[in-house]
């Protein structure tokens, strides 16, 4: 049997975080969802959740938005890495990162959380940082605003336009990585763009 994957997207629940920055990892995976005609379902493990295939013959992946706040993410993400068998290894977190520029995404298992307290509570709750980690760039925030402030505002409108193409790349990378692996999707993905 294929290895399972378990994809979870960090956020904020409910309609009026939907659209802002810190909530861009579950952007990726609704479009992962999409591209194969996937509807997230509830979990008892308080998550929204699809199973499904990277491709037929592929690997199992568990797409997964938890219902909690961003902040406490770890409980959602460990209860479903126990549901589903799935060790760190395999779950694969996708995160809004303020360190890396608009429109840019880096891959990476393992490390500190920078500051993130979303990935910092999956670690917590997984019991190890040794996860791999998509982190899509949303940059830093403009003069002297609170990048609190910052990673709950919508998209600018000079974003907007890059936004489904930085969520398509995401997407693939996640695909890629589960695919073939670290080190060719970072290969691919952390070289800038032509």
């Amino acid at each position: 049997m294929a290895d399972t994957w378990l994809i979870v997207g960090l956020g904020n629940p409910g309609p009026r975080y939907e659209a802002t920055r810190h909530n861009v990892g579950q952007m990726v995976i609704d479009e992962l969802a999409r591209r194969r005609s996937e509807t997230l379902r509830s979990h008892k493990a308080n998550a929204r959740v699809a199973e499904t295939w990277l491709r037929p013959g592929g690997a199992k992946l568990v797409l997964a938005k938890p219902n909690s706040f961003m902040n406490v993410s770890g409980g959602p993400v460990s209860a479903l890495a126990a549901f589903y068998g799935v060790p760190a290894e395999r779950v694969v977190i996708v995160h809004d990162e303020l360190d890396i520029p608009f429109d840019s995404l880096k891959l990476k298992v393992g490390g500190g959380h920078g500051g993130h307290n979303g990935v910092r509570d999956v670690a917590k709750a997984l019991g190890t940082p040794e996860f791999p980690r998509v982190r899509v760039g949303i940059g830093r925030p403009p003069g002297r605003q609170d990048p609190a402030d910052w990673v709950l505002d919508p998209f600018g409108a000079a974003e907007r336009p890059n936004l489904p193409i930085a969520i398509a790349d995401a997407a693939d990378a996640v695909e890629q990585l589960v695919e073939e692996g670290l080190l060719a999707a970072q290969q691919r993905h952390h070289a800038p763009r032509a």
